[in-house]
């Protein structure tokens, strides 16, 4: 399954896990590890390719992240993208300056070397995503230019001789018009992958290893109810059955009726053969919360209370022997493989409380992409409604509430949120990547009936993505915003307000804290 591969070698930027995600999206499997990967190690993983990804810093900085050049002789094709293409030009000869004008958003290529490769079947001109302010100005000796624009004299380079391609550009994000076509030329063509890598037999194998691995030893899992924990939780339920134990903490920060939906699942009545324990917690959070208006403050201490939480259930369980997490590969990968710039701070990589008596963690998803978890949680067997739930955050509702954290909050934005998600559903509407409400910290003057209000405003925000990494607002008809914003000043006692968030990613986050 694994004997083609592609190796990511992340210089720090932010799209390194979007390239992983476009190789597998070729069925070829990939990982992604620092630039500074040993010689010796590059070899033992054996690519078929090398990807060098962008990154923040300027090749002429003292402590710049720059390629070991024994890299360059080990005769595997690599593609460098953006500052992986200066550091390619920067090591092999080339020159790279400081841009007379930046450039960063969608810009218009033009392609020079038809028969190129990496450009076979893709447009003469072609939009793509620039994100850069130094590029390579002179190319190394035995490099031709393949494209370029306005302002960029070369967009992209070859040595076909070596099979070295670098790209000024992001084809790894959607907005670049046919990045998927010049990535997949790459995997394919280049690198002459075959692409058979598929996730069929994953959930046999997973269980098989699993088996093996435990013994008859007793696992614990935090299980959230979100398609990661879940599934995660399944397949060591399938291995393991009732050595699993499984902790559910309803922090009190869960989208309307989502406790009951987790119980009935994985409960006493469900499915599945494990210890299921739920942990009603609700006011010991709000509790913590209880005027804190700063984001990354409430996120911590959602996070911190969700450990102390978890450790006393782990306390009366007993001695256990592995603690289970849903982690997935995106997780691993921003918590911290090269110098990437942290986005989020709520990652269960490494979170876990040293107080639980464990001899080791289990991760089976470790290296999955969230669609890749999905398909597993269908083939498993789980609840479409589970397994294609709105993706999420770990600290809930805690960072869609602006502003300090009450159970009067938490009832509100729960209540629009389920009006959402039900006109939404009414309404036929698929494909949306995101969509929820929040609530504002915003109150205005309203008029109901003979009488004037003074109430909060809600927020709601849907994004078309493919990734995450990058998002557009969503284009809902106006009759159902009219719709849902009817309902919600109607049956939400609180709020007399609704807007619409029509802001894409970047400049905004997905989620607003």
């Amino acid at each position: 399954m694994k004997d083609e591969k592609v190796l990511v070698l992340d210089f720090g930027g932010q799209y390194n896990q979007l390239i992983a995600r476009r190789v597998r999206e070729c069925n070829v499997y990939c990982e992604v590890h620092p630039y500074n990967m040993s010689i010796e190690k590059i070899k033992e993983f054996n690519p078929k390719g090398i990807i060098f990804t962008g990154g923040p810093n300027s090749v002429f900085e003292e402590d710049s992240p720059h390629i070991n050049p024994e890299v360059f002789k080990l005769g595997y094709p690599i593609l460098g993208i953006c500052y992986g293409c200066q550091t390619i030009g920067h090591a092999l000869g080339g020159s790279v300056t400081h841009a007379p004008k930046s450039e960063y958003g969608k810009t218009a290529i033009e392609v020079t070397k038809t028969n190129s490769l990496l450009f076979d079947g893709v447009s003469a001109n072609t939009n793509v995503w620039m994100s850069h302010t130094d590029y390579v100005s002179k190319a190394p000796q035995g490099f031709e230019i393949t494209a370029k624009s306005k302002t960029c004299p070369i967009a992209a380079m070859e040595d076909t001789k070596n099979k070295i391609y670098g790209v000024q550009y992001h084809p790894e994000v959607m907005h670049t018009d046919e990045g998927m076509k010049m990535i997949s030329n790459f995997v394919l063509k280049v690198c002459g992958c075959h692409g058979l890598w598929k996730m069929d037999d994953f959930v046999k194998t997973t269980v098989e290893e699993l088996r093996k691995k435990i013994g008859n030893g007793k696992v614990l899992c935090a299980l959230s109810g979100g398609v990661d924990s879940s599934v995660a939780a399944v397949l060591l339920s399938k291995a393991v059955g009732k050595q699993l134990t499984c902790v559910f903490v309803d922090h009190g920060l869960l989208r309307k009726n989502e406790g009951d939906e987790v119980e009935s699942v994985f409960g006493p009545n469900g499915n599945y053969e494990l210890n299921f324990v739920r942990v009603n917690a609700q006011e010991r959070f709000y509790k913590k919360l209880e005027g804190v208006t700063e984001p990354e403050r409430k996120r911590k201490i959602i996070g911190e209370e969700f450990i102390r939480v978890f450790e006393d259930e782990a306390k009366k369980i007993g001695k256990v022997d592995f603690l289970a997490q849903g982690t997935i590969y995106p997780d691993v990968i921003e918590s911290g493989l090269g110098k990437s710039a942290t986005i989020k701070s709520h990652h269960n990589v490494g979170g876990l409380p040293d107080v639980v008596d464990f001899k080791e963690i289990v991760e089976p998803l470790r290296l999955l992409f969230k669609d890749e978890v999905r398909k597993v949680g269908l083939e498993l067997g789980i609840p479409d409604y589970l397994v294609y739930r709105q993706p999420f955050p770990g600290p809930g509702l805690g960072i869609r509430i602006i502003g300090a954290v009450t159970a009067e909050k938490v009832k509100i934005v729960q209540e629009a949120d389920a009006i959402y998600r039900e006109e939404i559903a009414n309404a036929g509407i698929k494909g949306i990547g995101q969509y929820f409400a929040a609530l504002t910290n915003m109150q205005s003057v309203g008029v109901m009936g003979d009488g004037r209000t003074y109430d909060y405003a809600i927020a709601l925000r849907a994004v078309m993505t493919s990734d995450f990494m990058t998002a557009d607002w969503a284009r809902i008809p106006y009759d159902v915003l009219d719709k849902v914003s009817r309902r919600i000043v109607n049956e939400v006692k609180g709020v007399n307000r609704v807007l619409y968030d029509c802001t894409s990613k970047p400049p905004a986050t997905i989620e607003f804290e």
